[in-house]
């Protein structure tokens, strides 16, 4: 089976921090977004994976054009404009359809085990299956009414000639297995939105369309506060993370849990923690605090400063005697 990895958004909720960077280079316990993204695929022998991008689009190409990963067969689709979800995979039609193949979104963080998707997928003879979970609030996200049976009856906005009785309303994750015959409904060369314009055609043809629905950990890295619960979370163990080498360090001024990258100096009496990541080859100065917040690589932070609840992007020299709370600093 083949993958599709969905990377050309602008993250406009994370501007400033998008402007410089994209958000599938965005590093999670000191690896991009996008590489805990592969780790999903490749935990399913998912191993030929094409990835569409547009915004900064070398900064994503480059990188994984040095790292090489040897495991890993990737595609990248070049969007000079903006395609959408429909759009993005009919340009890479050729790539897909030769069988089912999984969509993923790569903003996002889950557990999911994509094994059990597909064999859900198949033995309901599904068209279309879309990972979805219970939200106390679906309405920030697409939502979907699904009955029991897990067959998906109605998306939430689209019209419909019926809504069947004793449905369930869930959420749409981001992750889905689509059949190929499906890219033949989507035009060429033009922006199309499939939960918008073709998912909700399919159902009123009645066409099995199946949601399976996942209780594990699954989070949205859509704005400056869940980036920084993801690495929370990975931190308390809430979720199962791959991160590169960290130093191993031991003081008083250390609360636990805390992430740091290699070759970071640290003074004896700064304190950082908890629920702090410091990149590889930051300086952080005397009496200096760190918490809840994210350092990218090569930060400085300088003598008697404070950063809590923020984002500090690469390279970025923040001066001493600052105080820095829920901000992100370019």
């Amino acid at each position: 089976m083949k993958a599709m990895v969905l990377a050309a958004g602008f993250g406009n909720r994370l501007q400033p921090l998008t402007s410089i960077l994209p958000k599938p280079m965005f590093p999670v316990l000191g690896r991009p977004l996008l590489s805990h993204t592969f780790d999903i695929l490749k935990s399913a022998n998912i191993t030929d994976i094409a990835v569409n991008v547009h915004h900064l689009p070398d900064s994503i190409i480059d990188y994984f054009k040095k790292e090489n990963p040897s495991d890993l067969n990737l595609y990248f689709s070049r969007e000079e404009k903006i395609l959408g979800t429909g759009g993005g995979i009919k340009k890479m039609e050729s790539f897909l359809e030769d069988g089912p193949f999984i969509l993923i979104n790569s903003d996002i963080i889950s557990d999911i085990n994509l094994n059990k998707v597909i064999d859900f997928h198949k033995v309901n003879n599904s068209k279309l299956t879309l990972v979805v979970r219970q939200d106390i609030s679906p309405e920030q996200y697409n939502s979907i009414e699904i009955c029991e049976d897990g067959r998906i009856a109605h998306f939430i906005g689209a019209s419909s000639m019926e809504i069947p009785q004793n449905t369930k309303r869930v959420m749409f994750t981001g992750i889905q297995i689509m059949e190929p015959e499906i890219l033949k409904r989507i035009p060429s060369g033009q922006f199309c939105g499939t939960t918008e314009d073709i998912f909700p055609q399919m159902i009123e043809e009645k066409i099995p369309v199946f949601g399976y629905l996942h209780d594990g950990y699954w989070k949205d890295m859509g704005n400056r506060e869940s980036y920084l619960e993801v690495n929370a979370d990975a931190l308390d163990k809430k979720i199962s993370l791959k991160g590169i080498s960290q130093n191993e360090l031991n003081s008083s001024f250390i609360i636990p849990p805390v992430w740091v990258g290699l070759n970071c100096h640290i003074a004896d009496n700064a304190k950082i923690g908890p629920h702090s990541v410091i990149g590889p080859n930051c300086k952080i100065k005397s009496s200096a605090i760190v918490e809840n917040s994210i350092l990218w690589e090569g930060v400085t932070i300088g003598a008697g400063s404070t950063i809590k609840n923020s984002v500090i992007a690469k390279n970025r020299n923040i001066g001493d005697e600052k105080i820095i709370n829920g901000q992100s600093i370019i």
